[in-house]
């Protein structure tokens, strides 16, 4: 009877086992794809916001999403049923970059996106502004470097040696004074939270000239704000919690509505997608075909997209069957020459 109950007893040990590795293969294992697909059409008009900016809209501007997602087993086996997946490598995505500094360059990109929307947009307004460096924002930190545990892909940096930091200019000329091995004290903010650490600088190499220098070894840029030189016309954006550079466009159009009089959108639902540059230039995106989806499914009936990726939008509009109208752009102007040539919707 003992030797029964002890071999009930395996059993049971080798069942519980064997779901929990079924259960880890199957959920947690880490593959090396990506699944891409439709993400979602969002009301810009939240956001943002003009103080003293015209609000009345009786229609919307919506940004365009692509959904990524690591993958499982699990969901590479659903995808490959999903006629609207796409799976891909995950290394094509990530390049050289860790999954974190992927993360952090791209919300560097989406703030540097609405810096260059706000400025796009007070141009073609005719709004007076200036540039007004924020913080040092890190990418990434190098592998295998000791003194770089202090710092981590998304920080910001914001004082050395109690001297403030808002560029890379201020930066370079604090550590000027110092020299390799130094070490120095460091302000910064990790997941909204101040934290200080103390940091030996190192040697870096000028690749131009072959000279060296002190330095904190990490890659970082500046976040600045283009700020109109009247309070009431500068703009202030909500989190967006969404990355990269692709919603410039329709960010300008929904800031350049506020800032004019009048309803630009005419009571259009109007989705689209595109960089954009401080002269209005719209470029290019990856994955239109996801976002062409996503704005049929919000029933929008015009989607503005960079004429470089028409061909490719126009393929899956097709393919889907939408009635959304397909408008190509090269610039802000023409997205707003076309929305002016609109008649208002009744």
């Amino acid at each position: 009877m003992q030797y029964k109950k002890r071999r009930e007893g395996l059993r049971l040990v080798l069942y519980l086992f064997m779901v929990a590795l079924l259960v880890y293969v199957t959920v947690y294992m880490p593959t090396p794809y990506i699944i891409y697909q439709p993400g979602s059409a969002d009301v810009v008009k939240p956001m943002l916001s003009v103080q003293k900016g015209d609000h009345e809209e009786k229609g919307t501007f919506m940004m365009t999403t692509v959904s990524a997602s690591y993958a499982n087993l699990v969901m590479l086996v659903v995808s490959a049923f999903n006629p609207n997946a796409e799976i891909d490598q995950k290394q094509a995505r990530l390049g050289n970059k860790s999954e974190d500094e992927y993360a952090a360059e791209q919300v560097y990109l989406m703030s540097d996106s609405q810096s260059s929307a706000v400025e796009a947009a007070y141009h073609e307004a005719d709004v007076s502004y200036s540039i007004v460096p924020q913080y040092l924002f890190i990418f990434s930190t190098p592998e295998g470097d000791e003194a770089r545990k202090n710092f981590k892909p998304g920080d910001r940096l914001s004082e050395v040696d109690g001297q403030s930091v808002t560029d890379n200019n201020s930066l370079s000329s604090l550590l000027k004074t110092k020299k390799v091995g130094d070490m120095v004290t460091v302000k910064l903010i990790r997941g909204g939270k101040p934290l200080e650490e103390k940091v030996n600088l190192i040697e870096l190499k000028d690749k131009d000239t072959n000279k060296t220098r002190p330095g904190l070894g990490v890659t970082m840029a500046t976040m600045q704000k283009v700020e109109s030189k009247d309070p009431g016309l500068r703009v202030n954006f909500a989190n967006t919690r969404v990355g990269g550079p692709s919603a410039g466009l329709m960010f300008t159009m929904e800031i350049y509505n506020q800032l004019t009089k009048g309803d630009l959108t005419k009571g259009y639902q109007v989705a689209g997608t595109g960089t954009i540059d401080k002269d209005g230039k719209v470029g290019p995106i990856g994955g239109v075909q996801h976002k062409i989806v996503a704005a049929d499914r919000k029933h929008a009936e015009f989607f503005f997209v960079p004429k470089d990726n028409y061909a490719e939008a126009k393929a899956k509009a097709d393919k889907i069957k939408t009635g959304m109208k397909l408008v190509p752009v090269n610039t802000l102007e023409d997205a707003i020459k076309y929305m002016d040539a609109l008649q208002a919707k009744s």
